[in-house]
């Protein structure tokens, strides 16, 4: 038995309606790094795609893009291959130019992944609503606020469209800063 060591990194705008134990558990299969790809089956935004057209379209050679919204580190796989050192050179590189790396969470692990090779998460560990149809979010495990490049909706304004559950959630914290609040 070998313990594994991974570290999760969930977006602040994101819902998680699983236990990311299950997550935590993933086997990588021998991957550093771990990302959801962008799904695309809400045809309405194919225009908006970034990765499938131009650069990124010809970098990634039919790679996926993934999203950083959620991800899942292996910290002695990392340390092994020595992710950490290679993802600094590129961006050492990289941020020479004021027009490369915009989404820098995103587009440093997406540009190195021949490097530093990503595991894809199964789409249900990240819904948007911008990339992902309707019938897809029955099995989403997290939600991701995203922006919609259509609508422009504020975030919570979407969240409580979006997600049911959004109210319940709003009112246990509500709840909780009020019991935080210190009387003098």
């Amino acid at each position: 038995y070998q313990r594994r060591v991974h570290g999760i990194f969930v977006d602040a705008d994101q819902i998680v309606r699983t236990d990311l134990h299950e997550l935590y558990n993933m086997d990588l299969q021998g991957h550093a790094l771990a990302y959801t790809p962008f799904c695309d089956s809400r045809q309405e935004t194919n225009g908006f795609r970034f990765w499938k057209q131009g650069y990124w379209r010809d970098h990634l050679r039919g790679r996926p893009y993934h999203i950083s919204a959620i991800y899942v580190v292996d910290v002695k796989r990392f340390r092994q291959i020595a992710a950490g050192d290679n993802l600094r050179m590129i961006y050492d590189n990289l941020s020479q130019d004021p027009n490369s790396l915009a989404n820098l969470d995103q587009d440093l692990p997406n540009y190195t992944q021949y490097l530093v090779p990503i595991y894809s998460l199964p789409l249900e560990w990240l819904w948007c609503e911008t990339w992902c149809d309707d019938e897809s979010k029955t099995r989403a495990k997290t939600i991701d606020l995203c922006n919609n490049p259509l609508t422009k909706t504020p975030k919570l304004e979407s969240a409580r469209r979006i997600v049911p559950e959004w109210d319940e959630y709003d009112q246990f914290v509500r709840k909780f800063e009020i019991g935080l609040n210190l009387h003098d």
